[in-house]
Parts: C-alpha cells; structure tokens; sequence
C-alpha cells in the first residue's frame, strides 16, 4: 500500500470508488458471459434436436461429438459427454414445440424468443448453468414445474443450495396450495398475490426436535431459525415480533408471530398449532387480525392477512370455517420429520464417560 493512500483522503476515496467500480464490472461480465454460453448450449442442443443426431450418427454420437470439439477447441470445458447430453435436455425441456411456433419462410425463422416456453422467456439464459442442471435432473419431462423454478431462481437470487433444498421439499406442489377466503375477502389485484404467497404443507425439516414437542418448543426452534423460517414462508416476509403485545380496549392479547410482507404492502398474523385445526382459531384469529388492522396499520397498508399454520386439517370442515369470517385467513399443515425420540438425550454418552473411555 502506497504512502499516498494513507496520508490524501481524497485520494483514498477515489481508489475506493475505482476498486468498486472494477468489481461491478466483473459481476456484468460474469453474467453477460452467462447468458452467452447458455445461449450457445441452447442453440447447440437445438441441433442435436434437429438433426436427430443420435440416430443418424449412432449410439455413440456424443462420444465422438465430445472427442472432436475437445480436438477442435482444447483449451475450452463444457463438452464432455454429461455436458452435452444436459444441452440436449436443456432445449428438449424449455422450447416450443414445433408445430407451435408460426409457419414462417426461411428468411423469417423465429427468433431465439419465440422457441421457449413463455412461462420463462428469455430469463433463461440469466440461470447458472449449474443450477440449470440441477432443474433439468428434478424436473424431467414437466416444463411447468422446470420454468416454476427457473423464475424463483431469478426473481430470488437463490444459490444453488436454496434451490435444491426447495426442490427436495417439493415447493412447486407446496406453493399456493392453502386452503383460503382470500378471493371473498381481499381485492382482486391482492387475493392472487396473497394466495401465491402460500404453502401447504409448509416444511419445517429444518427444525431439529424431539418427537412429543409441544407448542412452545415448536415456537422456540423457529424463533432460533429464524432465518430459514422466513425462506420457508417466501420471498418478502420481515420478522416483527413473537408475542406481539396488542392492547385490545382494556384487554392484552400477544399474537404467536407477527410478519410484514413488503410485496403484499400488509402485515400477517401467523398462528401456529401443534394440534388439529378447530374452527374456533378462526375466531381467535380473525379478532388479531381486525386489532391490527385497527392498531398498526398505516396508509399505505393493505389489508392485514391470517394464516394459521397447524399439524393436521379436514380441508373440508376448514373451508367451512373460513366461510365464517370475513376476515382474510389461510390454513395450512407443516410437516416435521427431524424428531428425535424422548430418551435420546439419555442414550448419549456424558463428558464423564467419555473421558473415562478415553483415560483421562
């Protein structure tokens, strides 16, 4: 480090600005470069496609297409016979179908836009190869569930390990699947957002506890995961606080959890139940709900929203629940697999038996 940078502070600053410009000019090469190469892996898969490679050239045609482009460009990766067979599934999974796209001359071909699924557009490229990858292996042969996750990927800046862990957890099945009254009870513009912001079951399996839980550890190994509790809600969620206090006239009420959603501009009341779902929660629930509505809400808000998160539900008795109120309110089940049985704690060794197994 030179002297000038540690006696001129204008010259200081400068530098400052300088390093970080550089820096985001890599992170705008690394993505243009990104999109270029999954440009190509799309057009090349496009050929395998089309000319029917496979049974043209034989059974080991990627073989010898990987061996030549390695003699022909070697200083390039990317083509080894894994690789090349993912280009071919890329194009297969996201395009068009053929008789789909307009019968055009061969002047006009349609463009690069045209040939892939509009659910995805052409984002697609913007997707890391790998996490492409890890879509094609999850989401053989459904296009649907693939641009599901190519747009949360996009629209969330998911790393490569959130986005699996979604995928194992079967998000695209989960996702706006509660049961609800949103559509009688929120505006048109607000109900499908509302709704898509749901889950059903929600997967707590990030949580790490033992078999007969009850509520409050429940509430307490949330809290201590916090983090992935909020990427399990999804996208714009804020922790407010847990046991929100609420004065309600002369009465003091305190709310399980207390989120924002800055997507939907409102707050959500969640409740959660290590139990059954009662009809009688609506009640509970939709009292919270009109309290802070009344008490925190602000212009700007929109409509506050319920959801009650329990162990088990009769979709039926729920959506006769919800017709009850005219409050907005969701009902969903969590799943919980990581349990570990009531006598795990005794069945570890202590610090005293391990030292003495060790002769200290």
């Amino acid at each position: 480090m030179s002297n000038l940078i540690k006696i001129d502070e204008e010259y200081k600053i400068w530098i400052q600005k300088v390093s970080q410009r550089y820096q985001q000019s890599q992170i705008k090469a690394a993505i243009h470069v990104n999109v270029e190469m999954l440009e190509f892996y799309w057009s090349l898969g496009k050929d395998i496609v089309n000319l029917h490679a496979e049974h043209r050239w034989g059974s080991n045609f990627f073989e010898s297409l990987s061996n030549d482009m390695i003699h022909l460009l070697p200083n390039v990766k990317g083509f080894s016979v894994t690789n090349l067979r993912y280009m071919k599934r890329f194009y297969e999974l996201f395009s068009v179908s053929q008789e789909n796209l307009p019968q055009v001359g061969a002047e006009n071909m349609p463009s690069v836009e045209m040939e892939i699924l509009p659910q995805v557009g052409a984002t697609l490229f913007s997707i890391p190869w790998g996490h492409m990858k890890a879509i094609i292996d999850k989401c053989r042969n459904n296009p649907l569930k693939a641009s599901f996750y190519v747009n949360q990927v996009r629209e969330n800046d998911w790393s490569r390990a959130v986005l699996l862990n979604f995928m194992d957890t079967d998000l695209f099945e989960r996702q706006g699947r509660a049961i609800t009254n949103f559509k009688d009870s929120l505006p048109d513009v607000q109900s499908g957002l509302a709704q898509e912001m749901t889950k059903d079951p929600y997967s707590f399996d990030f949580l790490t506890i033992r078999k007969e839980y009850d509520e409050k550890e429940l509430k307490d190994a949330l809290m201590d995961n916090i983090q992935k509790f909020l990427l399990e809600l999804g996208t714009g969620f804020a922790f407010v606080g847990r046991e929100y206090r609420l004065l309600i006239g002369k009465t003091e009420e305190f709310l399980d959890m207390l989120f924002y959603n800055i997507r939907l501009h409102c707050y959500v009341v969640v409740e959660v139940k290590v139990v059954e779902f009662n009809p009688r929660d609506i009640g509970q629930l939709g009292t919270y709900v009109a309290a802070v509505n009344h008490i925190l809400r602000k212009d700007g808000d929109n409509q506050t929203i319920g959801l009650i998160i329990c162990k088990t539900k009769d979709n039926i008795l729920a959506k006769y629940a919800l017709e009850s109120s005219s409050e907005p309110i969701g009902i969903s089940e969590y799943q919980l697999n990581s349990l570990f049985p009531e006598d795990f704690k005794g069945s570890m060794p202590t610090i005293e038996e391990i030292e003495q197994e060790l002769g200290y």
